[in-house]
């Protein structure tokens, strides 16, 4: 522990508590709407709300120095890839991707655990290297991290939580320093490998939902049917909502996986323009805050940490904002913190928690790690 409770709660960052409390009471308020009051969605969101608040407020509490190991960081990455390898022999399919391990009373998706390890193991490499990142074969490095999961996970086929592990190496490697020629190297080896994959890799359901990307209205009875009666339903939410548990898209099951991947949709239905404008305005209290504690950090790989959290959220959040609104693909990832289920809510938990735990006092600079550091 870290020292007296007092320490603990002025490592809060109280600002990013206040943001997550109004998401989870829309998130709990949409699922009454499905189920009412007494409802399965609603009881068993709340329960996963308390277990997020509980993780989140231990994790701050304890000194993780050790985890800034590279070893353990190394052992920790290895734990993932060996998670999302058994899905291939003992993980359970649902619509169409293998991607869950099944423990009976409780589901467990290994792609949210590996998004934390990746930044993790992310923010040691690159920090230990910052001032050689321009050096292409450390970019070539962490291409490697990034890519080993990024199959695993792409042949389950999850090409959300794929795009996120995009998001996720993409961003550090950006503000770690990457150069503009090694950028444009990347551009067009994505591209051709783009190429390639659409030719010999993606399955024609894969196609489709990218067909209904470029021209959602083309098939809105076939693929394109998701995201039409998304944007149908945030669009008859108008301004102030039609009220909670009167949202006829999700209620009458024209809108599909509402209190999931549409979640916003459905939220936007009963609360509006003004509700929607409201989660975007939290969303972005909590990504400014991450960074500002980043930016604030006393060493770099605590800035990376922070910097790749705030890249997780964000690509979630405009992956599953954009196909509610019909600018996105849809791909199937989750809503941060009002998304139903405990897999996501857990993880995101243990990022903040880590955050919170990391944080020393605020200084206007931040200084490399010691030799030391680097040497354990």
């Amino acid at each position: 522990m870290y020292g007296s409770m007092r320490e603990v709660i002025q490592r809060i960052d109280w600002w990013i508590v206040a943001a997550l409390l109004p998401l989870f009471g829309l998130s709990l308020a949409t699922m009454s709407s499905f189920g009412g009051v007494n409802g399965s969605l609603l009881v068993r969101q709340a329960l996963w709300i308390g277990v997020f608040l509980v993780v989140f407020f231990t994790v701050a509490s304890l000194d993780l120095s050790f985890i800034k190991v590279s070893r353990t960081l190394f052992l920790l990455y290895l734990f993932g890839i060996a998670l999302l390898g058994s899905l291939f022999i003992i993980g359970v399919t649902n619509k169409g991707a293998t991607s869950w391990l099944d423990f009976g009373a409780f589901s467990f998706q290994p792609s949210d655990l590996i998004k934390l390890f990746l930044i993790l193991i992310l923010a040691k490499y690159l920090a230990r290297r910052h001032v050689e990142i321009r050096a292409m074969k450390h970019v070539l490095i962490t291409a490697l991290y990034f890519a080993i999961p990024f199959i695993f996970i792409f042949l389950q086929p999850d090409f959300g939580s794929a795009f996120v592990l995009f998001c996720i190496w993409f961003g550090m490697i950006l503000v770690a320093g990457i150069s503009k020629k090694h950028l444009l190297f990347f551009f067009v080896v994505g591209l051709g490998l783009f190429m390639v994959m659409w030719t010999f890799v993606f399955q024609e359901y894969q196609k489709d939902r990218i067909r209904s990307f470029v021209d959602p209205l083309s098939d809105v009875q076939g693929t394109g049917y998701n995201a039409y009666q998304s944007v149908i339903a945030v669009g008859s939410g108008q301004v102030f909502g039609k009220g909670v548990g009167y949202g006829t898209q999700s209620r009458l099951s024209f809108l599909p996986e509402y209190e999931t991947d549409f979640i916003f949709a459905a939220t936007g239905e009963e609360w509006g323009f003004i509700g929607s404008i409201i989660i975007l305005v939290l969303f972005a209290i909590i990504v400014f805050r991450i960074l500002k504690i980043g930016y604030q950090m006393n060493n770099n790989f605590e800035l990376l940490f922070a910097v790749g959290i705030a890249f997780y959220i964000m690509s979630h959040i405009l992956i599953n904002i954009g196909m509610n609104i019909g600018l996105m693909p849809v791909t199937g990832v989750t809503l941060p913190f009002m998304s139903y289920g405990g897999s996501h809510l857990l993880i995101e938990a243990l990022a903040l928690g880590m955050l919170m735990s990391f944080r020393k006092q605020s200084r206007s600079v931040y200084k490399d790690e010691s030799p030391e550091v680097f040497l354990r």
